[in-house]
C-alpha cells in the first residue's frame, strides 16, 4: 500500500491551463495570468525565446516549498521573514528510454541555527509540501538549507 495520501475532502483550489503546440507552443491559464510562448531551450536545440516546462516546474516547486517552510517555521514560532528558495530543475535522458527530471532546492533561512533550519525544512519536505509529496519516489530531489544538505 502506498504511503502517499490522497485528497481528504474537497479541493481548496484548482488551476486550469491549456497548452497548444507542446514545447514549441503557447500556454495560457483560464484567468489569463499565465499567457506565454513555450520554446525549447537553446541547449536542447531551440531558440530559447520562451519559457519551458522545467522553468515553470522550478518556479512552482520553489514557491510551494517556501510556503511549506514558512508554515512549519510559523508552527514552531521561528521567524522566517527572509526565507527564500532557489530551485533548479534539470531534464535529461532516462535510463532505458525517454526523459526524466531532477530537482534541487536551496533554502535560505537567515538567522536560524543549522539544527532548527534542517528540522523545519525536513518536516516541510516530508509532511507539508504537495510538490514534495508528488515527486517523492518519482524523481531525484536534493534539498539544502543554509548550505547544509537535508535530503
Amino acid at each position: 500500500m502506498s504511503n502517499i495520501s490522497k485528497f481528504d475532502g474537497d479541493a481548496l483550489y484548482t488551476a486550469h491551463a491549456k497548452v497548444a503546440g507542446g514545447r514549441n507552443g503557447h500556454v495560457k491559464s483560464d484567468d489569463g495570468r499565465i499567457d506565454m510562448d513555450l520554446r525549447l531551450p537553446k541547449s536542447m536545440g531551440g531558440t530559447g525565446e520562451g519559457s519551458n516546462p522545467e522553468q515553470l516546474f522550478a518556479a512552482g516547486y520553489a514557491a510551494c516549498f517556501e510556503g511549506a517552510v514558512r508554515f512549519v517555521a510559523g508552527q514552531k514560532k521561528v521567524k522566517a521573514d527572509d526565507a527564500s528558495v532557489a530551485s533548479s530543475v534539470s531534464i535529461g535522458k532516462r535510463q532505458g528510454n525517454g526523459f526524466a527530471i531532477r530537482a534541487k532546492l536551496e533554502v535560505s533561512l537567515p538567522g536560524v541555527d543549522d539544527a532548527t533550519a534542517k528540522e523545519i525544512v525536513a518536516f516541510a519536505h516530508e509532511n507539508v509540501c504537495p510538490y514534495s509529496h508528488a515527486t517523492r519516489g518519482n524523481i531525484d530531489v536534493e534539498i539544502s538549507v543554509n548550505g547544509q544538505s537535508v535530503v
